[in-house]
């Protein structure tokens, strides 16, 4: 089968299933761009391909083109994913060319936005509700939403006032593959958040569906919030990267060091295994270090 168009019934595939379009964009980008690479070394049907071709394009992608050691292991995942599918419909007749590829270690290190750097964000757009009023208090609660529940970027897009519950306290989201989960509100958040619900109500005119929209009251996009985050980073101009997913490792690394427990944290992220989280706790959890010294049974025992 033409590799083309083993990547169309792959992505119709997954469209099926119903996963969330900035998935299936990064799917279609990082597979399109492995098609190239293959039709410039002049292989066009998927049981031409080999794991030495698929190396090569790999080494290519990081040399080359010099990607990033978690866009390296983002593509992998892609290609893996792919000929899984391969497999299963019965389309690949040779060995799985990304049976013994492994994903690469990645060293972890996050720098994050400071507690002051924070609070200098947060007043910059109060601020700018002189000049703009909702893009000023839109922009505000992102930040603190983000702060407060550690929500992906692809979530705060399209979370829906419907699916903030006053009463028992909880915000639920579109996870990845598409489950609908909650997250627990804290009292102080939901009271910005319905101070935000009054002031939408009446600068619309009525609530509109999503919590964080334009200043026309439509669905924001992934794109939009990114570029939000891109004008704030030329703005501040501090040496910590600022994205969406900067204020969700601040969420982490502040909860973790007050105390929060693994599997709580991992079911409050939304991660569907425990090792991301583990990953954090190795950085940041110096409170688990400390919770294991107070409460470690090991104290009961008169060993001196």
């Amino acid at each position: 089968m033409l590799l083309k168009y083993a990547i169309g019934d792959f992505i119709q595939e997954k469209q099926f299933n119903n996963l969330s379009n900035y998935t299936i964009t990064t799917y279609r980008r990082n597979l399109t761009e492995f098609q190239n690479y293959c039709l410039n070394e002049k292989v066009i049907n998927v049981n031409d391909i080999t794991r030495v071709l698929v190396k090569s394009y790999l080494n290519y992608v990081r040399e080359e083109k010099n990607n990033k050691v978690s866009t390296l292991n983002n593509k992998i995942r892609s290609l893996k994913s792919f000929f899984n599918f391969l497999i299963d419909e019965e389309i690949l007749e040779i060995d799985n060319p990304m049976k013994k590829i492994k994903q690469v270690k990645e060293e972890i290190n996050i720098p994050i936005p400071t507690e002051e750097q924070i609070t200098k964000i947060i007043r910059y757009y109060e601020r700018y509700t002189r000049k703009s009023p909702f893009v000023g208090i839109r922009n505000r609660h992102i930040i603190i939403t983000l702060i407060s529940v550690g929500i992906r970027r692809s979530e705060l897009a399209t979370l829906k006032w419907s699916n903030v519950n006053f009463i028992q306290n909880t915000i639920s989201v579109f996870g990845k593959k598409r489950k609908l989960v909650s997250s627990p509100m804290s009292n102080k958040l939901k009271n910005e958040m319905a101070a935000y619900k009054v002031f939408c109500e009446q600068y619309f005119g009525k609530l509109p569906e999503y919590v964080f929209c334009t200043n026309k009251g439509k669905q924001m996009s992934i794109e939009g919030i990114t570029t939000i985050f891109k004008r704030l980073a030329k703005i501040m101009d501090f040496d910590t990267r600022l994205s969406a997913h900067s204020f969700r490792h601040v969420f982490t690394k502040q909860a973790l060091q007050s105390g929060l427990d693994v599997a709580s944290l991992k079911a409050m992220l939304h991660h569907e295994n425990s090792a991301m989280v583990f990953r954090y706790a190795n950085m940041w959890g110096t409170a688990l270090h400390e919770l294991n010294e107070k409460h470690n049974p090991l104290n009961n025992f008169d060993i001196d």
